[in-house]
């Protein structure tokens, strides 16, 4: 429980960062401009901040302008090409919410789940079950929403249990590697930096091998056998990784709590776990990323059904034609929790990988 707790106010001390960062800007803007007229500060230093700060901003908008272009094209009411044939305009010459609200669809919520008195006029009937409607995108001019609520119940029914078992055997691998002696470790050693490195050499035969294991099995269309694929494919590279960053961690925490009567779960749990948390956080990213946006394999054992959050965004390419308002609208809703995640792990993910390579 303390690696939870630990973890909890990491985030919560995060998003007050956050948010407290406007203001801590300005503070430094008002103490750099007094510095100024009292000459307690060189105008060099500042004019050299500032520009040095000028340079980042355009490359970094250089660096997201791809980005700004799909969003470009997610905000456009047009839906035709994403090249424009009157040039390149910075906003959209038609702005509109239709391709978002196509992607998100109609939602509500179980009218039992309301706890407040509204009339029986509110509630709908869906498949018997009454639910309150909070967006009705038909009134927006939607017509046949996108399948992107079951394409992101099917990704989180695959990426879930990816992290679960990946996880179960990653820290235990890990920690087994990092402080325990034992028979033949070395070559295990070996054995797991070799499968980190045949993957791509091998994927296409693995990828044959595997759906016709699949097949015989009966196990071409089974989400939680695509999500054991996932783990296993996970395993190897993040247990190295862990365990890389446990090597880290003076042996005399440990040698302390047992000499305080702590026995070996509690030692793992209450001292080793709680100090990688950076290496925890970086496996647990890149684990949950194996099963979010892995494309090939999912759509080679997936029937249209089972579709993940990738497959679905490539079903919307046409024969054709691409919607390229609406497949840029699924690909910023379908990238958008990798993007929340990854800033709020952002410092233990550069934390993790950094210690890492010191030691590796």
């Amino acid at each position: 429980m303390s690696l939870l707790r630990s973890i909890r106010q990491r985030v919560w001390e995060d998003t007050v960062r956050v948010a407290r960062s406007p203001l801590e800007t300005a503070r430094e803007i008002r103490y750099t401009i007094r510095g100024l007229r009292r000459g307690e500060i060189p105008p060099r230093r500042v004019a050299a901040t500032v520009l040095s700060t000028a340079g980042a901003l355009l490359l970094v908008m250089a660096l997201l302008f791809p980005i700004y272009w799909i969003l470009l094209s997610a905000f456009s009411g047009t839906g035709g090409s994403i090249y424009a044939s009157g040039g390149f305009h910075l906003l959209p010459r038609q702005p509109s919410l239709k391709p978002m609200l196509w992607v998100v669809g109609d939602l509500g919520i179980p009218a039992y789940a309301v706890t407040l008195s509204i009339p029986f006029s509110d509630l709908a009937v869906v498949f018997g079950t009454p639910h309150i409607s909070i967006l009705d995108v038909s009134q927006y001019g939607v017509t046949n929403p996108s399948d992107f609520k079951k394409y992101l119940w099917n990704s989180l029914t695959v990426a879930i249990p990816t992290v679960l078992l990946a996880m179960c055997l990653i820290v235990p691998g890990a920690y087994a590697l990092s402080r325990r002696e034992f028979i033949l470790r070395r070559k295990l050693l070996f054995g797991y930096v070799l499968f980190t490195q045949v993957g791509g050499g091998l994927g296409i035969a693995a990828l044959i091998a595997l759906y016709a294991m699949f097949v015989q099995v009966g196990l071409n269309n089974n989400k939680l056998a695509l999500a054991v694929y996932y783990a296993a494919t996970a395993v190897p590279f993040n247990t190295w990784l862990l365990k890389t960053y446990m090597d880290g961690i003076p042996p005399s925490y440990e040698e302390a709590a047992v000499v305080d009567g702590a026995p070996p779960w509690k030692v793992v749990t209450e001292v080793i776990l709680p100090l990688s948390t950076a290496g925890l956080a970086t496996v647990f990213i890149f684990t949950f990323l194996t099963g979010w946006t892995e494309f090939v394999v999912a759509q080679t054992l997936l029937s249209t059904d089972n579709y993940t959050l990738p497959v679905g965004l490539y079903a919307l390419v046409g024969e054709y034609a691409i919607p390229w308002a609406r497949f840029a609208a699924f690909a910023l809703v379908f990238a958008s929790p990798i993007v929340v995640i990854y800033l709020f792990a952002q410092r233990y993910i550069e934390g993790g990988l950094s210690f890492g390579g010191m030691e590796g």
